[in-house]
């Protein structure tokens, strides 16, 4: 969440006032051809010290690309959590078919995982994995993870292997933040689950599901599931962390990295032009069944503090300043604060990337496209 700024620990959240994306407005904008204000804010971001921005737009038969700094309109860049929206999709799709209920307890699919300081998998269903009311501990919030993976220790261990069930391992070590279905919070524990429950499912990697059945069917040539190689496919600009919460800390260099630290909650690499095309795809129904839609699109409440946001299945839901509703997700990870919305019509849509996560605020961009204007000083 906006929390990527003070730790990389919470990158893989992305922010959820910053990058969180809402449902259909009851009557779309007019059209805009004008992205002034969208430019003015990757401009923004780069003189508040953003290394570089991007941002695409669609918008009817508008296309329009705008950079800032070090970024190429057609860069490659680490989505993060907005790899939660594929693996959604994807059981959402599963379920379609008849293989799976995401009613069903994660027991059934993962017998014994999810055990240990009161978590109890024959109480979670799957469906509160994807809507985070699951109340498992996010394994990302666990103080030695986050020295050794998102502090000065990535250095020494960026190219570590870490496999999903080592990952819920570090979260079982942890008491559940509630009962299953009595409260919200972000927990990339649950999409990494997730994940486990796609391969359970299916007998292949959940990796190899997302590309059979997003990347492939649309096209999204920019896009793939990295699993643990560590470099950046090209085109790509350099990412950068303090991998420190001390802003007077030096800045490093952190393109390359094992991504299994992510996983299914947050490993896809992108770009702006394939993240649209897929939420549009999404948001229009080429992807799922109308039901399905229904259903990633019923959200549930996360706080009083943000009561213009709310979450569906790997899909957040966002009220913006003007009164225009968006959906999609965002995403963060080492040196990289991604964005991707569109309105529920599927017609105007955005993507883009800052390449830091200590600085900027991707939130304004938004604002920005939609409203036409930079958004409220809170």
């Amino acid at each position: 969440m906006s929390a990527a700024r003070t730790v990389v620990a919470a990158t893989l959240v992305a922010g959820l006032a910053a990058t969180a994306l809402a449902t259909p407005a009851l009557a779309a904008p007019a059209h805009r051809q004008d992205h002034a204000a969208t430019q003015q804010a990757l401009d923004a971001a780069v003189a508040e010290g953003v290394p570089g921005a991007v941002a695409q737009a669609r918008d009817g038969g508008d296309r329009w690309t705008g950079t800032a700094g070090e970024r190429k309109g057609n860069d490659r860049y680490r989505v993060g959590s907005i790899t939660k929206t594929f693996t959604a999709t994807v059981l959402l799709q599963l379920q379609a078919e008849g293989r799976i209920d995401l009613d069903d307890p994660v027991e059934k699919w993962l017998p014994g995982v999810v055990r240990g300081n009161g978590h109890d998998g024959r109480k979670i269903t799957v469906r509160q994995l994807l809507n985070h009311t699951s109340g498992i501990y996010s394994y990302t919030e666990d103080p030695a993870f986050q020295e050794k993976v998102f502090g000065p220790g990535f250095l020494e261990h960026r190219y570590d292997t870490w496999t999903p069930r080592q990952l819920v391992g570090v979260a079982m070590a942890h008491r559940p933040d509630f009962t299953p279905g009595t409260a919200w919070n972000y927990s990339n524990t649950n999409f990494v689950l997730a994940g486990m429950v796609i391969e359970k499912v299916t007998g292949r990697t959940y990796g190899k599901a997302v590309e059979n059945r997003i990347i492939k069917p649309l096209k999204l040539r920019a896009t793939t599931v990295p699993g643990t190689r560590s470099a950046m496919p090209e085109p790509s600009s350099p990412a950068y962390s303090k991998l420190s919460r001390d802003p007077n800390s030096p800045v490093h260099e952190v393109s390359a990295l094992n991504p299994s630290i992510a996983g299914a909650a947050g490993e896809i690499i992108s770009d702006s032009r394939d993240l649209q095309t897929f939420y549009r795809a999404l948001l229009k129904g080429r992807l799922l069944t109308k039901e399905g839609l229904k259903e990633m699109t019923t959200t549930v409440t996360i706080s009083p503090d943000y009561p213009n946001v709310s979450y569906g299945l790997g899909l957040m839901k966002e009220k913006l300043s003007c009164g225009t509703e968006v959906w999609g997700h965002g995403g963060g990870i080492h040196g990289s604060s991604s964005l991707a919305q569109v309105t529920r019509d599927g017609e105007h849509s955005l993507a883009g990337n800052f390449n830091a996560d200590w600085t900027g605020d991707t939130q304004k961009v938004v604002e920005a496209e939609f409203c036409g204007t930079a958004a409220p000083q809170k």
